[in-house]
């Protein structure tokens, strides 16, 4: 992966190899597992390799070697159980069960490892030819690995340091060794891919809120006619303390709302000369700021404009364009407008006013330890 060596990027607001650490915490508590060895990097690796406060598994720290065959031989010598689990730190997500599967298969048989069948279509490339190569009864080995300690200190004394995992070095000193099925979930990170996939399974859950608003306002002579910050053709217009932009004030009270804040009379109360005849459209951009100042940010916005005359229809995509460059969703369109008749009913239907609905739907990632962002 390149840059800090991939055991102590960190992963979930924690390096790596924590990961690996809580699960010895787990079996411990359980009452499945005496002690943890910690295989570190030498002396001043300019890594944190201490464990953190609050564990209560018995960890020993030992420094690896060069190769990974050099690693594991330190840790099996100073474990002290008679039966060892092999685990990869850069495997984060392994789980209790596939561990105690291994340990009973290893008690009764000496030694065992997870295996996941290959699903991928095999090539072999040389010389700038391709094979196709069978995958029946072609297995992906996984860590941990179980063994009897013993045994296994025994096997990679006599095996080359350049060995690939404990199994090979216990099936060539001609010990039996039980397969277990592995858990897709519990993949190696390796590669780039490996780690935002990683990523995605440790990001926390995401909160949503939903807000509704609402405005209505008459429609007057001698008036613009102002939806979304665009001067709709019209004999009458609405008639407000500001340009009267139902449209953008239904969307703030919906943001207002979704995000718990005053609505938007309260920010921005008529009685204010301040915003008389202020363009909507630009506290719409303001109230957009407070919500995210709250951390939350803009999904979806829904509107329904409530209109007898004049006719809107035409008008609903570009009304949303509008919205959309306001609220700054960020990736595609994040509103949506359309129009309703009236059918000739009250007020709205007589075309005496104009009213909106608009729904908004906020979201924002909740911190795993304290629920918030």
């Amino acid at each position: 992966m390149g840059g800090v060596p991939k055991q102590f990027r960190p992963l979930g607001g924690y390096p790596l190899w924590h990961w690996s650490l809580a699960l010895a915490e787990a079996l411990h508590a359980a009452g499945d597992l005496r002690e943890c060895v910690l295989v570190v990097p030498p002396a001043d690796p300019g890594v944190e390799t201490t464990p953190p406060p609050g564990g209560v598994v018995p960890v020993v720290r030992v420094e690896g070697g060069a190769e990974r065959g050099d690693s594991v031989l330190a840790g099996v010598r100073a474990a002290s159980g008679a039966w060892v689990m092999v685990h990869d730190a850069a495997r984060p997500f392994c789980s209790l069960e596939l561990c105690r599967r291994l340990q009973a298969a290893a008690e009764a048989s000496g030694g065992a490892i997870p295996l996941v069948s290959v699903a991928d279509a095999l090539k072999k490339v040389s010389g700038g030819t391709v094979t196709p190569l069978p995958r029946e009864g072609v297995f992906g080995t996984q860590t941990p690995q179980a063994f009897f300690r013993e045994r296994l200190l025994e096997a990679l004394e006599r095996s080359p340091c350049t060995v690939r995992d404990e199994a090979e070095a216990w099936i060539a000193a001609g010990h039996n060794l039980t397969p277990v099925e592995g858990e897709r979930e519990n993949f190696k990170l390796t590669y780039e891919g490996d780690w935002h996939m990683a990523e995605l399974m440790v990001a926390p859950p995401q909160k949503f809120r939903v807000g509704h608003g609402f405005d209505i306002h008459p429609l007057v002579p001698e008036r613009r006619l102002i939806l979304a910050g665009m001067t709709i053709p019209s004999p009458l217009g609405l008639d407000g303390h500001s340009d009267a932009d139902l449209v953008a004030h239904a969307v703030a009270d919906a943001l207002l709302g979704a995000a718990g804040l005053p609505d938007l009379g309260r920010l921005f109360p008529a009685s204010d000369q301040r915003y008389k005849g202020a363009r909507s459209m630009d506290l719409l951009g303001r109230v957009v700021d407070y919500v995210r100042d709250e951390g939350w940010e803009p999904e979806w916005v829904d509107v329904t404009l409530e209109a007898q005359l004049p006719r809107l229809g035409p008008l609903c995509d570009a009304m949303g364009v509008a919205l959309d460059d306001v609220l700054r969703c960020g990736e595609g369109p994040c509103c949506h407008v359309k129009v309703k008749s009236a059918e000739k009913i009250g007020a709205l239907g007589r075309g005496e006013a104009l009213a909106c609905h608009a729904v908004a739907l906020l979201g924002r990632r909740k911190s795993p330890r304290t629920g918030e962002q």
